[in-house]
């Protein structure tokens, strides 16, 4: 009896600490990743598979986006941000905004999400005016 108790315990904490482990990896998973979809080919999500756009009236390191603008496009930004497969992480970087929010960019391209995206997957501002495109690898 003392050894299947033994064993039992053994296996237990074995099964917890992979637990953990896990768990660990998954909250350290990329903040920025790709996806892919035939409508668009592959795009930039953030960690929850929401995806990101970018603004074709932006330029490099300034965001043309403001007022109004961002209750239909909320500007993306994380403290520290980790790239997942495929993505250089010195594309990735930051911009302090003219009304000094920050706000992530890919390749200097200031990054937002649209508030019409309800789940993961969703690329419904894809498209919108020829001006507002999932963000590309």
């Amino acid at each position: 009896m003392r050894t299947n108790n033994r064993l039992l315990k053994t296996v237990l904490l074995a099964l917890v600490v992979v637990f953990i482990g896990t768990g660990i990896a998954l909250a350290e998973g990329a903040a920025i990743d790709i996806k892919t979809k035939d409508a668009t080919g592959p795009y930039l999500v953030d960690a929850n598979g929401m995806t990101l756009y970018v603004f074709k009236n932006d330029s490099p390191g300034k965001s043309a986006c403001a007022g109004p603008c961002l209750e239909k496009w909320p500007l993306f930004y994380l403290e520290k941000v980790a790239v997942g497969m495929g993505i250089d992480a010195k594309d990735v970087g930051e911009i302090k905004r003219a009304d000094g929010q920050e706000q992530a960019t890919y390749k200097g391209m200031p990054l937002y999400h649209f508030a019409g995206d309800k789940v993961p997957g969703d690329t419904n501002g894809h498209g919108i005016k020829d001006v507002w495109f999932a963000a590309k690898p």
